[in-house]
C-alpha cells in the first residue's frame, strides 16, 4: 500500500520550463548529497545511501505497514531514477535527498538531454520501460529542472512523509 497519491494517467509531471503542477521546497528542509560520477555499483549504492537518509529521518524501522511502505516507496523511487540516469542519460553525477516534516524530495543530477517521460500506453506485460511510470504513480509530484545555458538537468520526485 502506497501512502502517496497518485497522478492522473498521462500525467508528465511538472514542464521543464517551470510550468505545470509543482510543489514549493520548504526551506526547513534537511539535505543529504551524494556523488555518483565514476562509482561503480551506483543503484546499490544509492539505495544504501537514501536507507541510512530514512534511517537517521525516522522513516526505519518503520514502526507501521504504512510507515513501511512510504520507505518502500522511496527506495523504489530512488532505484528508477537512478537507473533511468544510468540508461539514458550518460549516468547520473549526483543523488540529493531532501526530507521536510511533510515530504521527501529525491533528486538525481545527470548530464543528459533528454526529456524523461512515462511510457505511453503503459503495457504491464512487457519488460523494460516501466521506471517513469512507477515514479508517476508513487510520487505527490515530479519534474525536470535545467539551468539555462548549461548541460544537462535534475531530475526531481517528490512523496508524502508518513503520518
Amino acid at each position: 500500500m502506497s501512502t502517496t497519491r497518485q497522478h492522473p494517467p498521462g500525467g508528465l509531471g511538472r514542464e521543464p520550463d517551470g510550468t505545470g503542477p509543482a510543489s514549493a521546497v520548504p526551506s526547513d528542509r534537511q539535505w543529504r548529497a551524494l556523488s555518483l560520477r565514476d562509482a561503480s555499483g551506483i543503484v546499490p549504492m544509492a539505495r544504501d545511501f537514501a536507507r541510512s537518509a530514512l534511517h537517521d529521518w525516522g522513516w526505519l524501522p518503520a514502526s507501521s505497514a504504512d510507515r513501511r511502505a512510504a520507505a518502500e516507496d522511496v527506495l523504489l523511487v530512488v532505484s528508477e531514477l537512478v537507473t533511468n540516469a544510468c540508461l539514458h542519460a550518460e549516468g547520473p553525477e549526483e543523488l540529493r535527498i531532501g526530507c521536510s516534516p511533510k515530504s521527501l524530495r529525491v533528486e538525481v543530477v545527470d548530464g543528459g538531454a533528454g526529456q524523461p517521460a512515462p511510457r505511453t500506453p503503459h503495457r504491464a506485460g512487457r519488460p523494460g520501460g516501466h521506471g517513469m511510470f512507477i515514479v508517476q504513480r508513487l510520487c505527490l509530484d515530479w519534474g525536470v529542472s535545467r539551468t539555462p545555458d548549461q548541460p544537462g538537468k535534475t531530475v526531481w520526485a517528490e512523496l508524502a512523509a508518513p503520518a
